[in-house]
């Protein structure tokens, strides 16, 4: 017997919950819902689910885009569809970087979510999320505990966001070697890249943000290099 798709709608506005749990429920899914972020993050905890259709601006202390970090660094397997009324450039960039699997403008009709919904799901099972190694992993000052989550260098505590911290564990994990672009976009988004071009877009964010956060020079990285036309490579 298959399972039956569950679905958690994340938004503020009370009729929008309302016409999506109505319109998924009718077309077979298992609907939950919840109207803060807060709520959202209890409920994952509470229950797997399959699919996230979440609001970007979200009353109280959590917004969408934190709920979106926290469910693709705890629940990675969770696809996550973006529902807003108020996107703007840069949130629409910061939502991409961290992995949607959809993005819907409202008013969205019913048909257009569950399509969204169909492709979301065929993508996360062409790219599983990779399996995260438990030990830590060390390289002269820096330090990256995954089980738990954390990172340091010389003892100071690092604050990444979940897909730097993917991108900067897999560089670790294959210290030495030249990783090619499409390889971290696969890792840190969960998806294939339909061309080099976007993939060099998608993780030069990305390691401009290690970077930054490392201390590194630019010019003179000490830790993550650049491999003109291939990739990155992380100095043990």
């Amino acid at each position: 017997m298959t399972e039956a798709v569950r679905v958690l709608v994340v938004d503020d506005e009370a009729p929008i919950r309302f016409f999506l749990e109505e319109a998924l429920s009718q077309a077979g899914y298992m609907v939950a819902s919840a109207e803060s972020g807060e709520e959202a993050l209890e409920r994952l905890r509470e229950n797997r689910f399959h699919v996230v259709i979440l609001d970007l601006l979200l009353g109280g202390r959590v917004d969408g885009l934190r709920v979106l970090e926290a469910v693709k660094w705890r629940w990675p397997e969770t696809a996550v569809i973006i529902l807003t009324a108020h996107a703007s450039l840069e949130s629409a960039l910061a939502a991409i970087r961290e992995g949607v699997d959809g993005y819907l403008l409202k008013p969205a009709t019913a048909a257009e979510v569950r399509l969204s919904i169909r492709e979301a799901l065929a993508r996360v099972k062409r790219c599983p999320p990779p399996e995260v190694t438990p030990s830590p992993l060390a390289c002269g000052g820096l330090v990256l505990d995954v089980e738990a989550h954390q990172a340091t260098l010389n003892g100071r505590h690092l604050t990444l966001t979940p897909r730097e911290f993917a991108l900067l564990a897999h560089l670790m994990k294959n210290a030495g070697r030249v990783v090619p672009v499409r390889e971290l976009v696969r890792v840190v988004q969960g998806y294939e890249a339909e061309s080099e071009f976007e993939a060099r877009e998608v993780i030069k964010w990305y390691v401009h943000r290690l970077r930054r956060k490392l201390g590194e020079d630019p010019a003179h990285p000490r830790y993550i290099r650049n491999v003109r036309g291939i990739g990155y490579r992380f100095e043990g």
